[in-house]
């Protein structure tokens, strides 16, 4: 037998380790020597065993090093066991701790209140050392799988947050890119592609003739309509030969090619887009006339360095190029007729070797505002079989 005052000199914990190096670790807390003697003896072999002889003192221990789980005496001086479960059950750091009743107290209302405060199990004394495992085992397995379903359950959240994230990041990069461009630059930093830099690009700007006297003249809402389905259709093709949309300007839109991802052929690739994109406006164009419209479109396309990059301010940025290309397209564009496309010299340059290049016509020198040199300018002839024949293989 174990006497009261040797508990004492001890501070009230005994560490026994069991036979396996990481097993559990038990704490029992009960205010009589004998019956932490006995519980060590039981558990002794199986379990790491702490014992205190006191509710303050097993507080005390928890908060140092919480165990796996406690068995826990409730007639106990000055804190009984209710009053150590109701303590730890209100500390979030060891609320998850099962604790087990092991009590001389064997009314129903006794266990009710136990089982109220929080406590997983209830063990009437004089003990079966049978039981006590058993009970302990079964508690000990219950807990792991709880944690483990919470661990699961975290990881779950997480993942369902960065799958969010990810969606509202490919929904933000959509704004721009085409949707491949878009996944594939989900799968690095998207943050570092929107550092400026300077890259060689070819940028196409395309927009419609006759629309200012279109827009005064007919409803708000048939600007809208014929809006909508104009860039329904040249979004079509934006997304589906890969550029990347800079900007839309009310009938006027503004798409580059070989960033953020350069490609083998950003010129022949805008080429055939134009071209495209001028068939299909045909049949739009046919519509509308039915409708009362006048309306045509013309497209410019040229190649140069531009830098690129996020613009704009803080809550709102734009990712966008800037520089010579940019304006020489625009101006290129201004001075295209209705299911005109004209390009630069630099893209001629670049499609000279398609087997009909000879569809690509000098229209001579242009002065072109903002440009002090006269700028040569080309026309591309859209009923090229050859261009229609690339435009098909993308």
């Amino acid at each position: 037998m174990v006497s009261r005052s040797k508990y004492r000199e001890k501070e009230c914990i005994v560490h026994k380790t069991a036979s396996p190096a990481l097993s559990p670790t038990i704490l029992v807390v009960d205010d009589m020597p004998q019956n932490l003697s006995l519980m060590s003896d039981v558990l002794d072999g199986h379990y790491t065993v702490k014992l205190a002889n006191s509710g303050a003192r097993a507080i005390k221990i928890v908060s140092k090093s919480p165990p796996d789980l406690i068995l826990l005496d409730i007639m106990m001086p000055e804190m009984d066991g209710y009053e150590v479960c109701r303590t730890l059950k209100a500390d979030p750091a060891c609320k998850h701790i099962p604790v087990i009743f092991v009590t001389a107290m064997d009314g129903i209302d006794d266990e009710r209140i136990g089982f109220e405060l929080g406590a997983v199990d209830y063990i009437t004394k004089p003990v079966s050392p049978p039981i006590v495992l058993a009970r302990v085992r079964t508690q000990l397995a219950l807990h792991r799988q709880a944690q483990q379903l919470l661990e699961w359950n975290r990881m779950l959240s997480t993942r369902v947050a960065e799958g969010i994230a990810s969606i509202e990041r490919l929904e933000k990069l959509r704004r721009f890119f085409s949707p491949a461009v878009a996944e594939l630059l989900l799968s690095n930093d998207a943050d570092e592609l929107l550092v400026p830099r300077r890259r060689e690009i070819v940028v196409l700007f395309l927009d419609l003739r006759g629309y200012t006297a279109f827009s005064e003249t007919v409803s708000p809402e048939a600007v809208i309509g014929a809006l909508s389905e104009y860039h329904a259709a040249m979004g079509e093709l934006i997304m589906r030969f890969g550029g990347t949309l800079e900007r839309f300007t009310g009938d006027g839109m503004m798409i580059f090619f070989n960033d953020p991802i350069e490609i083998a052929d950003p010129a022949g690739t805008a080429l055939a887009m134009a071209v495209e994109m001028q068939a299909r406006f045909e049949t739009l164009r046919a519509e509308w006339e039915s409708r009362g419209y006048t309306l045509t479109m013309g497209i410019g396309i040229a190649k140069g360095l531009a830098t690129i990059g996020a613009i704009g301010f803080d809550g709102r940025r734009d990712y966008g190029a800037i520089g010579r290309v940019t304006n020489l397209a625009a101006r290129l564009c201004a001075e295209a007729g209705g299911g005109q496309i004209l390009v630069s010299s630099s893209v001629a340059e670049k499609v000279t070797n398609l087997p009909d290049a000879s569809k690509l016509k000098s229209l001579g020198q242009f002065k072109l505002k903002g440009f002090s040199n006269d700028v040569e300018v080309f026309e591309v002839c859209t009923h090229s079989p050859e261009f229609a024949t690339h435009a098909s293989q993308h």
